[in-house]
């Protein structure tokens, strides 16, 4: 469960998605997507959320590995925070008319890897379709890419959601390759409840604005040197200031047998800025009963952990690190996560 002084930072993250909370290119994109939708609702919520709202209301099962303690940031034992902007959605059908799109965005909270893609906070947009008729999928989701991401070519690939039906992942060409910006289906009908028919869309906003301006790290959308900060305000492409170099430290220390590369990356971010930890990798693991006894008592290994070295790589965006930065961060996370270890 989070401690008090965890959550409040949680909940002091800035929800850029939010006009209230200072203008940002995020709500840019929302306002562009809600004006081409048809009878559209702005749909917000606190991100603190009843856990059957985030995963039994939307037919998670159970056993869904998602409902780990390990990547669900739990609050109490019936609260969480929201790991998706879907967990709006089930008090929202509950008042929603029979003719009305839904648009959900918001701050959503996860347990990830650390890299220029990836963060803790990432924003979303949920856009429901509540109708009285059947209407077309992949009309739908013309609309959004081409009014999103103008000139992008896409396809879709057949995906299974719990939430859908017809399940489809959404993925748009960038540089030769295939990006993944969503996921969306025919609503499923345990979410529907009494309306008739809806479609389903959940869309990753933080990659999409980073396609559409094409910035290359994603710590940038929330950067506040202002040569960074004023070009998020708007959607003409980013212009990269100076390149600085990275800086890259290894450190070696005993986990528990269980973690990977996503609660290690949570552990980090807690411990570090995430404006100045560009990644993190995972260079090797090994077993305890796989270390030579010297090693082993070295660095007091029990049974059930293992030895990981990780490769933490550093680069702030607006400047250079000093050696000095470095290694106090290599020493801080050295000593936090052995603190933190089981």
């Amino acid at each position: 469960m989070y401690r008090t002084e965890e959550l409040l930072h949680a909940l002091n993250v800035r929800d850029l998605t939010d006009p209230a909370q200072g203008p940002h290119a995020l709500q840019l994109l929302v306002d562009d997507l809600t004006n081409v939708l048809h009878n559209p609702l702005i749909v917000r919520h606190h991100p603190v959320v009843p856990v059957e709202h985030n995963y039994e209301l939307l037919g998670y099962p159970a056993d869904a590995v998602t409902r780990d303690a390990r990547y669900t940031r739990y609050v109490s034992e019936t609260c969480m925070l929201r790991s998706h902007t879907s967990a709006m959605i089930p008090p929202a059908l509950r008042h929603a008319t029979p003719d009305v799109t839904l648009v959900c965005p918001g701050v959503v909270y996860r347990r990830d890897t650390v890299d220029r893609l990836h963060t803790g906070t990432p924003h979303q947009l949920d856009v429901w379709r509540v109708s009285t008729e059947e209407e077309p999928l992949d009309e739908l989701i013309h609309r959004v890419v081409t009014t999103l991401l103008p000139g992008k070519r896409y396809r879709t690939v057949d995906a299974e959601h719990p939430y859908t039906t017809h399940g489809k992942q959404i993925d748009v060409e960038h540089d030769g390759e295939r990006v993944e910006i969503g996921e969306c289906g025919r609503a499923a009908r345990h979410v529907l409840k009494h309306h008739p028919h809806g479609l389903a869309m959940g869309l990753g906003l933080d990659r999409i604005l980073m396609l559409r301006k094409e910035i290359p790290d994603i710590r940038l959308l929330r950067n506040e040197d202002p040569r960074i900060a004023v070009q998020m305000l708007d959607l003409a492409p980013y212009r990269p200031i100076s390149k600085h170099p990275a800086a890259i430290r290894d450190v070696s220390i005993m986990a528990d047998e269980h973690d990977d590369v996503e609660t290690l990356g949570d552990r980090i971010r807690a411990l570090v800025p995430e404006d100045v930890v560009e990644e993190i990798e995972i260079l090797g693991e090994t077993r305890t009963e796989q270390l030579p006894g010297h090693v082993r008592e070295r660095l007091n290994a029990l049974p059930g952990q293992k030895n990981v070295l990780i490769r933490v790589t550093m680069r702030a965006p607006e400047r250079t690190l000093t050696d000095r930065e470095t290694n106090e961060i290599r020493d801080r996370l050295l000593q936090g996560l052995r603190a933190t270890a089981p």
